[in-house]
């Protein structure tokens, strides 16, 4: 049981005894500024775009319990197969629901910098509970599909292909007995059959009736504040795992593929790709006050949990931490993907450098990342924002109690982004009035999607934020840094190519970017993996596709969208120029 808590103890506490794991670390004393220009700025034009309905997600001003505390994901697709991305909402309700305009939302893009709600025309409006999202081909089509986790029942949409969608859960056999609460879920073609199978996460086992409210258990509270009762003192819940039978239909796989023996945890955003290079997909799984957990395939059908063992489960100093959201990407270029993820207020947030077979070790302080332990870390990326060729970091924050910052103000319960840039030497520095006024903008923020939704050739930022509409940051890059995008085919591979790996040598470097069907936190992004070069003007890329072919393309010229199918090669090109909108 938690422990009584007063207003004069210190911050960690605080946190342990409300349920969430921190460590109480204060920010580092901040360098001296490096004072290069940063050629990426953001305005967020979400309103003018369209955006304007907000995302429902329990009451305003207050949150009676950990439901209603944790947010939705957010989505970049192409579900219409346009080569515009458009969006995907996923939205909460309220628990007197049923509640006016709460459903989760699909907008097209109009290729005008504007979209348009198409919920209802496309058969999508539902009001529950809505957490994650994962999207991908998962029939292999030709058209993207949309899986939902939800508190209470999960939810699969098939697409038509005629800009419709069917909910087919129940055919596909994905119904459970009694009520879950599902979080991280992700595509993975873990056999590697070209068929994409689905893992899904659980957080905790959570009841309306049974749980106490805000103020109704004295035990729980913050610095005083009473506060919502968990996830610590709730039963942490386990992960699930679905074969694609190949018709239409998944089979539970879980106890036979060993995902059933890791310890139950607090489990948030999933995240599988080929972290080792070996042509396999790993899963990773932030957990929340629970140590993390990455899933390593035997290559027959079976996962050994070994987070432990591969350096990240626990912070360096063996603790567990606050995991809400992952990226990943190669800070460093040096071939191999890394890992960041986000945690509680007053503790850092992580990032974890490959080491190869050995995995990954903490980076955050060398790296200069311990100047920011404010706020509370969600939706986070790896990501070229002003195409320098070297990756930059950010993730979207936001509290998770409304209640506190009425008697400490200096606990917020929205609050800014965070944006470090990347100096070139493993180091990076935090930028706020540098990258535009959007940065700065304060909200309670969770999921958080990454993609270029004007075609323009740099990265933009698609957030959600609690009871307000979604943010819509544009990226305007100046000062000529080159990039590259590559959308994969799969053929013998899923067709999505999730868990595919391209690597770009460009220079004196090497980057390696993943394809993924979940990131960020409860998230999708741009399925078109980008690559932002700096001066040079061509590059080599390396393929290594879901079912283990590897494929090369030598000598690409840049500041162009590549469309490669496994085993062709190129099949399409197309030109843009920086800063210059496609109509």
């Amino acid at each position: 049981m938690l422990l009584l808590l007063g207003a004069a103890q210190t911050a960690r506490s605080a946190q342990q005894v409300s349920g969430i794991a921190s460590r109480g670390v204060s920010p580092q004393p901040r360098g001296k500024p490096s004072g290069l220009p940063f050629h990426a700025r953001f305005t967020d034009v979400a309103l003018a775009a369209g955006l304007r309905e907000p995302v429902i997600c329990g009451p305003i001003g207050r949150t009676d319990y950990v439901l209603e505390s944790m947010g939705c994901g957010i989505a970049f697709l192409d579900y219409d197969n346009d080569g515009w991305l458009d969006i995907f909402v996923v939205s909460g309700t309220r628990r007197e629901g049923p509640v006016a305009g709460a459903t989760n939302r699909l907008y097209k893009n109009n290729r005008d910098g504007t979209f348009s709600d198409v919920t209802k025309q496309a058969g999508l409006v539902r009001q529950d509970w809505g957490f994650g999202v994962t999207i991908a081909d998962y029939n292999n089509d030709g058209y993207d599909d949309i899986f939902i986790s939800q508190w209470g029942q999960n939810v699969l949409y098939r697409n038509n292909g005629d800009g419709t969608f069917t909910d087919v859960t129940k055919a596909a056999g994905l119904l459970h007995e009694g009520t879950r609460w599902g979080t991280g879920c992700t595509w993975v073609d873990y056999n590697r059959d070209g068929l994409l199978d689905l893992f899904v996460t659980n957080y905790l086992e959570f009841d309306f009736d049974t749980v106490p409210a805000t103020g109704k258990n004295p035990n729980c509270n913050f610095k005083g504040v009473p506060v919502y009762f968990g996830p610590r003192g709730l039963p942490p819940e386990r992960c699930w795992l679905y074969r694609n039978n190949g018709d239409g239909t998944f089979a539970d796989v879980t106890k036979q593929a060993g995902i059933d023996k890791a310890k139950h945890a607090y489990n948030l955003t999933a995240m599988a790709a080929d972290y080792f290079g070996a042509g396999w997909p790993q899963i990773y799984v932030a957990c929340d006050s629970t140590p993390s957990l990455l899933f390593m395939n035997q290559h027959d059908g079976r996962f050994a949990e070994q987070g432990l063992e591969m350096g990240v489960a626990v912070n360096e100093d063996g603790n567990e931490q606050a995991g809400m959201g992952l990226a990943v990407g190669d800070f460093d270029t040096n071939g191999s993907l890394d890992l960041l993820k986000t945690h509680f207020s007053e503790d850092t947030t992580i990032l974890y450098r490959n080491v190869g077979r050995g995995g990954f070790e903490d980076v955050s302080m060398r790296a200069g990342l311990g100047v920011e332990t404010r706020y509370v870390g969600w939706g986070a990326g790896i990501e070229d924002f002003d195409n320098d060729g070297l990756p930059d970091l950010f993730w979207a924050t936001g509290s998770v109690y409304p209640e506190v910052e009425r008697a400490f103000p200096d606990y917020p319960y929205k609050t800014p982004r965070v944006l470090f840039r990347n100096l070139g030497n493993s180091k990076f520095e935090e930028l706020v009035d540098a990258a535009g006024p959007a940065v700065g903008e304060s909200h309670s923020s969770r999921g958080v999607a990454f993609g270029d939704f004007d075609n323009d050739g740099d990265v933009d930022i698609l957030i959600m934020n609690v009871n307000e509409p979604p943010s819509l940051l544009r990226n305007d890059v100046t000062g000529g840094g080159h990039w590259l995008k590559v959308k994969l085919l799969g053929v013998k591979s899923n067709r999505s190519a999730i868990g595919a790996t391209v690597t770009a040598t460009y220079g004196t470097r090497k980057q390696a970017r993943a394809v993924t069907a979940q990131a960020s936190y409860l998230s999708v992004n741009d399925p078109r993996l980008h690559f932002g070069l700096g001066a040079e003007t061509s590059a080599d890329l390396e393929i290594i596709w879901p079912s283990g072919i590897k494929e090369a393309v030598k000598s690409v010229p840049v500041d162009r969208l590549l469309t490669i199918r496994e085993g062709a090669g190129i099949v399409k090109t197309e030109i843009l120029s920086p800063g210059r909108r496609r109509a």
